[in-house]
């Protein structure tokens, strides 16, 4: 994969959260961890997680528009984005499928986002919601394993910055939805 294609989906981030990192890397995978606290309540908080369209960054869609993405927050859903004619060739894009969730707990899914779609990856993303003072802290782990044709220490430290983004973005909703 060209970096240039890399630094596209990178974009460019918003308000960080309070910790991301990536936490290892080796010649067969990597993986990120980045957490938030949010001042809203888990159950408030996981009901807008499960809504992308919400609170996902446009940039980092398929069609352009988030408002395409969505989540069923069962295990096998899928988190899914249409493509409408509008925007090119009608379609659809599974970003990843659902393999557990715990309403104001914990959502886990299983795919490889973005331009690791096109790699020889398995990737497993979380997002654990845990209370924290008044309200609650979220942790998104993304563990990453497999082929990255531009090498998986080259890809994480942008996948790290785009999870991230989402993350703080996430949180901006989530407060401006809180009363």
């Amino acid at each position: 994969m060209r970096i240039s294609k890399l630094f596209i989906w990178a974009g460019v981030a918003i308000a960080a959260p309070a910790h991301s990192a990536v936490t290892a890397t080796s010649e067969i995978g990597f993986a990120t961890e980045s957490s938030v606290e949010i001042a809203a309540a888990p159950g408030a908080i996981y009901a807008l997680l499960v809504k992308p369209g919400l609170w996902w960054n446009d940039s980092h869609s398929y069609s352009g528009n988030a408002a395409n993405m969505t989540i069923d927050p069962r295990a096998g859903g899928c988190f899914c984005e249409m493509i409408p004619a509008k925007t090119g060739p009608e379609g659809t894009v599974e970003h990843a499928r659902v393999i557990y969730a715990q309403p104001g707990r914990l959502l886990r899914l299983s795919g490889a986002l973005g331009p690791l779609q096109t790699e020889g990856v398995a990737a497993t993303l979380d997002f654990v919601l845990a209370p924290a003072g008044q309200g609650t802290k979220v942790t998104l782990t993304y563990v990453v394993g497999g082929y990255v044709r531009g090498g998986s220490a080259e890809m994480a430290p942008l996948v790290d910055q785009v999870l991230a983004e989402q993350l703080a973005a996430l949180k901006k909703a989530a407060e401006s939805a809180t009363p």
